[in-house]
């Protein structure tokens, strides 16, 4: 694998979007960050972080169900076309919360020029509450409101056994290793053949360790709109347990449990759902 086939992948899910898609790399003092953005200029902007090892192209069917300028992001780091500055890795929560507010100023630069929703999957979900919790009182006005999707290390941890089944594919990762790990996450479900090419091209980045740290700091996520989103057939966690940890914790959010979809299969094969949710 090459990363002129990893590009050839990339487009070709890139391609599958609705209408127009205005890319730009946005610099920041971490490198340069790929923002792919569609849908109507006029439309409400939703900005969405992927999950660790996935790229800003996994958000193409929730761009062609949601009635929102949606702004995707690809992790600096992590694959995809965001180019990481020499000598500067992210490794804390403080390089995420400076470098999503890097991005957002960009954006800003582009016209988006008021406020934003801000959402994520799973560990994109972790650094955009992070961000929420460390900038909702800092920079008032920037967010309109959080969306988090099936997020991981938010309100609990992860189960031993996903972890366990995680660690070979994250300190080794193969195609072959990805795909099994794919499909005992979700139960076999018929995932999207291009979207399953792009992650066997995943295999052939520089592994790169996500970046740990605590749990958001719920009063932090408490001064803003939040809308939380979990999978009822996730394996990372359980999500009934989750979703009432949230609520204990977000009293005044809206959270919903979706059945019958995987952690992994949600940005997938849930957009529709979810945009319906999120609009209502």
């Amino acid at each position: 694998m090459s990363r002129t086939s990893f590009r050839t992948a990339y487009d070709e899910m890139l391609a599958r979007w609705p209408g127009p898609v205005e890319a730009v790399e946005l610099p920041t003092s971490y490198g340069l960050t790929r923002v792919n953005s569609c849908g109507p200029a006029d439309a409400p902007p939703l900005v969405l972080l992927p999950g660790g090892g996935a790229t800003s192209t996994v958000w193409g069917a929730f761009a062609a169900a949601g009635a929102y300028r949606v702004h995707a992001v690809d992790l600096v780091g992590d694959p995809g076309l965001s180019v990481p500055a020499a000598g500067r890795p992210i490794r804390a929560v403080g390089d995420l919360v400076g470098w999503l507010d890097a991005v957002l100023d960009g954006l800003d630069g582009l016209g988006a020029g008021r406020p934003v929703a801000l959402g994520g999957h799973s560990y994109g979900a972790w650094i955009a509450a992070h961000y929420a919790a460390h900038y909702a009182a800092r920079r008032p006005g920037r967010l309109a409101r959080l969306v988090l999707l099936d997020p991981t290390r938010v309100f609990a941890g992860l189960r031993p056994e996903y972890v366990l089944r995680a660690v070979p594919m994250l300190l080794r990762p193969t195609p072959a290793r990805i795909r099994s790990f794919l499909a005992w996450e979700t139960g076999g479900a018929a995932l999207d053949p291009v979207w399953l090419r792009l992650q066997d091209e995943t295999a052939a980045f520089p592994t790169v360790r996500p970046v740990g740290g605590p749990r958001p700091d719920p009063a932090g996520l408490g001064k803003l709109p939040v809308r939380v989103l979990f999978a009822a057939d996730a394996r990372c966690h359980d999500s009934a347990r989750v979703a009432r940890a949230a609520r204990q914790a977000l009293p005044g959010a809206r959270i919903d449990v979706l059945p019958g979809v995987s952690h992994h299969a949600l940005p997938l094969v849930a957009a529709e759902e979810m945009a319906r949710r999120l609009a209502g």
